[in-house]
């Protein structure tokens, strides 16, 4: 295996890649040598917030910028059928799954992220957010995570190989008004990745979660959730994560410079939270 490509040989999946922090992420493992696949809600995903006019497109560009071998799938992570339906076609398409990355996720509800705002619920509190909004995010980001699990990890097990890397929130980490049941699913997250790291421990698969403060994706800035002053500063811990850093951080846990890291939360914000997780 080459040092400057430590993923040579691997197979990762990057769940939500069709834009913003997902396809970084899936940029950054091809160009460690991963042979990857891009996902999507549909087909057309990506062309939301102009980042991709196609899910297809993007998995071609990707493999025209990296010489990797690419694929797209795309699957409504919330459906168990379609879940295990797309991890097997990544299976046919590249091979065997060696990473599974689940950046797919958002504070979205029934709407979709074509909805008003980006598809943040209105009203988005604990107690006024309608049931819809609720059902929709809690299966966005909690539910889809687990049925993304369940379908990559048994096979992980039988190689007695594999790792698994979450997309949180550090809004999880502290109890909020304004994007309460977002908070809450992610904090599911962080705990079902907690127990599942336990139970996958004695067959050598690792799970880790990395949860994100405020990152300067399109989606991020155009339903204007970035603060001027912050957007202002020439300070890197002060400012705002690009999404290449969360790129660094998941393609660290995936390598072998990771292999002994399993179970953890781990917080890109900056050290704007410095409290245990």
């Amino acid at each position: 295996m080459s040092d400057n490509r430590p993923l040579a040989g691997r197979t990762a999946w990057v769940t939500g890649s069709s834009r913003g922090i997902g396809r970084e992420i899936a940029l950054h493992l091809a160009q460690q040598g991963a042979a990857v696949a891009l996902h999507g809600r549909t087909r057309e995903s990506g062309a939301t917030f102009g980042e991709a006019p196609s899910l297809v497109a993007a998995a071609e560009q990707l493999a025209r910028e990296t010489g990797a071998k690419t694929t797209a799938v795309w699957a409504d992570l919330c459906l168990e059928a379609a879940v295990r339906s797309a991890a097997e076609f990544v299976r046919q398409e590249l091979g065997p799954l060696d990473i599974l990355v689940h950046a797919a996720g958002g504070d979205v509800g029934a709407a979709g992220p074509e909805g008003p705002g980006g598809g943040r619920p209105s009203p988005n509190d604990a107690l006024d957010i309608s049931t819809e909004d609720l059902r929709a995010v809690l299966d966005l980001n909690l539910l889809s995570g687990i049925l993304v699990c369940r379908a990559a990890a048994p096979e992980m097990i039988r190689r007695r190989s594999g790792c698994i890397v979450l997309l949180g929130s550090t809004a999880a980490m502290w109890g909020r008004v304004d994007g309460a049941v977002y908070s809450a699913a992610k904090a599911g997250l962080h705990e079902y990745a907690r127990c599942l790291a336990v139970q996958l421990r004695p067959h050598d698969v690792r799970v880790n979660v990395v949860a994100p403060g405020g990152t300067l994706s399109a989606r991020f800035v155009a339903t204007g959730q970035a603060k001027p002053e912050r957007l202002d500063t020439a300070s890197i811990l002060e400012g705002y994560n690009q999404p290449a850093d969360l790129a660094h951080t998941v393609a660290f846990l995936a390598s072998d410079a990771g292999r002994r890291i399993s179970g953890q939360i781990l917080r890109v914000d900056g050290a704007e939270q410095c409290w245990p997780g």
